[in-house]
């Protein structure tokens, strides 16, 4: 699977991880319910900033609460969009999933890890959780120039 995203949801992301410092951000990746491109491009079209609901250390976790994942879920119902994964920061960390990421992880979505180095959005990573090994694996990901297709 290929992942692409827009300067200006690119932007958003790094935005959310620079107010959120020193504490993790967090957030829904979405995209078309179109069937994957020939070449398995998961084209995401729309960031949701959630709220980091992990009690305690707020700069090393992040937790999206199963309710707040269901509401958005059902926000979905009767659109063509549908939910693709996830984002977060890592506050002074590299973008590369932890092991609480890992542990807490779902094989089917795309994780997009942004490393936060004193305040200031660094690099973004992109990966997936292998079904078998239960281990993450980097993606071959872009960001394209423009705007994500209208809604």
């Amino acid at each position: 699977m290929r992942v692409r995203l827009s300067e200006r949801l690119a932007g958003e992301i790094r935005r959310h991880g620079e107010i959120s410092y020193p504490e993790e951000c967090c957030g829904f990746l979405v995209a078309k319910e179109e069937p994957s491109s020939e070449d398995g491009t998961r084209r995401i079209v729309r960031v949701a900033p959630m709220e980091n609901r992990v009690e305690g250390a707020r700069g090393r976790r992040f937790v999206i609460l199963p309710d707040d994942l269901r509401r958005f879920e059902d926000s979905l119902d009767g659109t063509d969009e549908v939910l693709v994964g996830f984002y977060h920061s890592h506050p002074d960390h590299p973008a590369l999933p932890s092991r609480f990421d890992q542990e807490h992880a779902w094989p089917w979505y795309t994780y997009i890890v942004l490393a936060v180095d004193h305040g200031k959005a660094g690099e973004l990573g992109a990966f997936e959780l292998g079904a078998e090994d239960r281990r993450f694996s980097p993606v071959p990901w872009a960001i394209e120039r423009g705007n994500p297709p209208a809604r």
